[in-house]
Parts: C-alpha cells; sequence; structure tokens
C-alpha cells in the first residue's frame, strides 16, 4: 500500500469517520476530506483526541487538498452526491491513485426505503466510480458492509469485509486496510462487476438491524480455509 496519508473523501460522515477513527488508532496517518475544510479540520481534531494519535496524524482538508496528498482514498459519500463528487473531483486525482469506494446506491437517497437499492446505469456505485475517475486510477469496491456504529467504538467488529476490484494493487491496499480493523476479514470477492452484489448485501442489512433491533448486523462467510481468505 503507498506510504502516504489515506484521504477519506466524505470523512465528517458516520462511516467515513468511523473508518478513520479505527485507522488513527492503528497508526495510519489519515486526511479527512470534506467540501467544508473548517468542518474537515474540527473532524479530524476530534478523532485525534479520541485516539490520542501524534499531533498531525490525523487532519483536515478541502476535498482537493485531501486528494492531493493521498496515494489511498475512501470514498464513503452518500449516493445521491456520489456522480457530481467526482466529477468535480476528476482533476485532483494523482495518476497513481488507489480509489476504495464503500459507497452504496441506497433508495433512501431519493425518498425512498434504505432497505431498498437503486438500479445504476453502470451497474454498481462502483462502477459508476471507475467510468467517472481519470484512465489508469485504480477502483475497488469495500467496506460497505461494516457498521458505522461499530465504528464509532472500540470493540472488535467480527465480520467480514469482501473487496471486488479488477486491479491487484487496489485488492492489496484495501486488504491491508481491513485488516488493521480488528475482528475483521478480508475476503477476495472477485471483479469489480461484483460490487453490485456487495453494495445490495447492506440493503439486508439495515433490514435485520430494522427487524430485530440492532445496530451491528455485519457478515461472515463461513467454510474457508484461514489461510486462503486473505489473499
Amino acid at each position: 500500500m503507498p506510504s502516504t496519508e489515506i484521504a477519506i473523501v466524505g470523512g465528517t460522515g458516520p462511516l467515513g469517520s468511523g473508518l478513520a477513527l479505527r485507522w488513527a488508532r492503528s497508526g495510519e496517518r489519515i486526511v479527512i476530506g470534506s467540501r467544508d475544510a473548517a468542518r474537515a479540520t474540527a473532524a479530524a481534531a476530534a478523532i485525534e483526541k479520541q485516539t490520542g494519535a501524534a499531533a498531525g496524524n490525523v487532519r483536515g482538508a478541502e476535498n482537493r487538498e485531501a486528494l492531493a496528498a493521498a496515494g489511498v482514498v475512501v470514498l464513503a459519500v452518500p449516493f445521491e452526491g456520489h456522480a457530481t463528487l467526482l466529477k468535480e473531483l476528476k482533476p485532483a486525482f494523482r495518476p497513481d491513485t488507489i480509489l476504495i469506494d464503500t459507497t452504496v446506491p441506497l433508495a433512501s437517497s431519493v425518498g425512498g426505503r434504505a432497505t431498498r437499492t437503486l438500479g445504476v446505469w453502470q451497474g454498481s456505485a462502483a462502477e459508476q466510480a471507475a467510468e467517472l475517475v481519470p484512465e489508469g486510477i485504480a477502483v475497488a469496491a469495500a467496506f460497505q458492509n461494516l457498521s458505522a456504529g461499530l465504528l464509532q467504538g472500540d470493540a472488535a467488529l467480527d465480520c467480514d469485509v469482501i473487496i471486488c476490484t479488477d486491479d491487484t494493487r487496489a485488492r492489496q491496499a484495501a486488504t491491508e486496510l481491513a485488516g488493521k480493523l480488528p475482528g475483521v476479514r478480508a475476503l477476495d470477492g472477485g471483479g469489480l462487476d461484483h460490487a453490485r452484489i456487495l453494495e445490495q448485501i447492506t440493503a439486508l442489512l439495515i433490514g435485520f438491524n430494522l427487524k430485530y433491533r440492532v445496530h451491528g448486523a455485519g457478515v461472515r462467510i463461513t467454510g474457508l480455509p484461514l489461510e486462503n481468505s486473505r489473499q
């Protein structure tokens, strides 16, 4: 994985800030990206205080500045702003950037139910991202199925992170980041076209949370040999 900072675009939201919190605890250098630099800076300061991270290891920046600093960019934004934001940020991507997209096209983004997903012309939000970013940017889909609420705490997560990508570098980077989350196992979910399945699982998990009145439903894939599950 590239040794520069990890940019989390949408890092002031529940999932983005939860991932930032966990990775900061593991010693990663994080830059929180937001349209509002002041909001990003405030979120970074809160995470730095909560984790006891070394001064400067977590900082905030406007989205374009965050992208310019990072070798790995994690996109954690609501689907309704997904395409517009990527179009705006397209000139800011470094040629060697790895983009890990956590976006889920939930129907709630257009006033529908969070237990349903929208049809995306490209097949999935991650495939839409791959179409909108500059040519050569490596794209992976991952971390959609993690509970934002659990990430905000300090307990082990006890779930799998399924990674879908066509790029070896992106798979390796996402796998390494998943490995820094206590209780998480990274699984190779195949090509980026499988992201459409991965994204729909989130809607299913939201349904479980509502039905059973919990907040942390996750996914575990059984029957896999441990030595092969992290490849």
